[in-house]
């Protein structure tokens, strides 16, 4: 019982399909008799167009034994044949009038040079390994503040502010006794060193010892060149050691972090050459290197963070500036590819149309590589001199599918049929 119906619904589901493709039609094909047709199961109409013999280019309706004249057109009729043995993707054979109508080009598989390379977006950072940090060597109070504003530019020794420290003021006071005391070179210079850890300045200690009294406040100076990226206290605030007075950053180096595909981490490697560009400054590039690779993905987005390295002399690129990267991967030699426009992606599959000569096409699945410059990487499927479909080869796909399917139907009604 299951099995006639299950002819059934196999009958009925080839009769919508060929009433789609313009197969089967109200009026009996005039290629076949109209008592014949009616006699016909629809497996065996089926199979009559999918091995016809002759069929006219513009009304594929017309099917016919032998040669001939198209009866409504009178273009000369052509051979066509689907050979059912070529597997789940069988060939197709299509007039040459048809082909330019539908403007069929194909290319030739070749071996190429492709060139890898990366294209992302980055955002820019400073670099971490330029930043210095100024941090009070007491407890005390900032009774001046040379900076205003996070974002001034300071030079390396430049005055900062001054601060007023108990601790210090009593160390300039022991290093005072220790040269009064003639001979004791050791307590001087114990003294000396005190200072030093307490984070007054050479000159400054210079100046005590010069002038034989204390300062009431010691100044507190930059320790590099660059810009003020945080400014931790105000003047007059009491300040501790554990207190970050002023962080600098120096913009002459900058960072930019990207985030790379995971299919596209085989091409990494420190040292590769990247190049950014920016939208503040059109035209204009800056060229650095791959200086990091980070040890994990990220598991969300399933991208793994790169850090470039870039010199900035002129203090164009700021940080948090969004950058486009290109990271070149090298070249990859004598590798088989096909133009990307050859290659038909379904999501469950790769494939192209290969010609097969004589107006014969088939669809071939195939695995791709990497993609560059127009051109796509093939891994399996073809061989170098096969010539492929570059335009129009979603058509030929279609008719391809469609005919496989009409073949797995009729193999499934003579597996039903014979249970």
């Amino acid at each position: 019982m299951s099995a006639h119906i299950y002819r059934a619904s196999a009958v009925l589901s080839l009769a919508v399909a060929l009433l789609l493709t313009g197969c089967l039609d109200s009026t009996p094909s005039p290629s076949e008799p109209p008592a014949d047709a009616v006699q016909d199961t629809a497996l065996e109409h089926a199979a009559k167009h999918l091995d016809p013999k002759y069929v006219c280019p513009m009304h594929p309706q017309i099917v016919r034994d032998e040669p001939g004249n198209c009866p409504i057109c009178g273009m000369d009729l052509v051979a066509k044949m689907v050979d059912a043995q070529s597997g789940k993707h069988p060939a197709v054979e299509i007039g040459s009038a048809v082909i330019n109508s539908m403007g069929v080009r194909t290319a030739k598989a070749r071996n190429a040079t492709l060139w890898r390379y990366i294209q992302t977006v980055g955002r820019i950072d400073y670099d971490e390994t330029r930043l210095t940090h100024v941090h009070p060597r007491a407890e005390g109070w900032m009774e001046q503040l040379s900076l205003r504003a996070e974002g001034d530019p300071v030079e390396k020794g430049q005055l900062l502010g001054r601060l007023y420290s108990p601790e210090i003021l009593s160390a300039q006071v022991d290093f005072l006794i220790a040269l009064d005391q003639t001979g004791n070179k050791q307590r001087v210079e114990k003294a000396r060193n005190r200072l030093r850890l307490l984070g007054v300045t050479e000159p400054t200690i210079s100046t005590i010892q010069k002038n034989g009294e204390p300062q009431n406040t010691v100044p507190v100076v930059a320790n590099a060149d660059g810009v003020v990226t945080k400014l931790g206290v105000r003047q007059g605030m009491y300040v501790k050691p554990e207190m970050e007075i002023v962080t600098i950053a120096d913009l002459a180096r900058i960072w930019v972090l990207v985030d790379v595909y995971e299919q596209q981490i085989e091409w990494l490697a420190l040292g590769q050459t990247a190049e950014i560009k920016v939208p503040a400054y059109p035209g204009r590039s800056w060229e650095g290197l791959v200086e990091y690779i980070y040890p994990e993905l990220d598991p969300k987005s399933r991208t793994l963070r790169v850090r470039l390295a870039f010199d900035n002399p002129d203090g164009l690129l700021k940080a948090n500036m969004f950058a486009d990267v290109v990271i070149y991967g090298g070249p990859r030699r004598e590798v088989l590819a096909v133009p990307a426009e050859a290659v038909i992606e379904t999501g469950q599959r790769s494939s192209v149309v290969r010609a097969l000569g004589g107006g014969r096409f088939q669809p071939v699945d195939v695995v791709t590589g990497m993609a560059s410059g127009g051109l796509v990487e093939i891994l399996s499927g073809l061989n170098s001199d096969d010539e492929v479909v570059v335009s129009g080869q979603f058509l030929i796909d279609s008719e391809s599918s469609l005919q496989a399917s009409f073949l797995r139907m009729g193999d499934s009604e003579s597996a039903a049929a014979d249970h």
